[in-house]
């Protein structure tokens, strides 16, 4: 039964929310193991938009300042994403055994060594 005079609710169109992730490569860097520049072609040839990749358009944009890596998209687009194409990089350069890729705030993520060091300290 249809009540009248009764309206649904119609969100209002605005302009969609954009996230912005950052992607620090800082201990790697310094110690000349990965290049930034390297990586953010990486990220740039390999980010699907709509199903197809080299296809970011004004949708996402990715820049780089010294060691990070920052990447600016619209809302459908999944910070666990850049998780998973950082570890296919690190996996494509052979480092995924030496190298992993932690969240250190809820817009970050950051390329660290395994502490390896952590073993030897617990059997003092």
């Amino acid at each position: 039964m249809v009540v009248k005079g009764l309206k649904k609710k119609v969100a209002a169109k605005g302009k969609k929310a954009a996230l912005k992730f950052t992607l620090d490569c800082q201990q790697p860097a310094d110690d000349n193991i990965i290049e930034a520049k390297d990586f953010e072609k990486f990220l740039t040839s390999r980010i699907k938009v709509e199903g197809k990749t080299g296809n970011l358009g004004d949708k996402i944009s990715i820049s780089r300042e010294k060691s990070k890596i920052h990447v600016t998209a619209e809302a459908p687009f999944s910070k666990r994403y850049l998780k998973y194409l950082g570890k296919k990089y690190l996996k494509s350069q052979q480092l995924r055994d030496f190298l992993r890729i932690v969240a250190p705030t809820k817009t970050s993520y950051e390329l660290r060594y395994f502490n390896i060091n952590e073993d030897k300290d617990d059997e003092e």
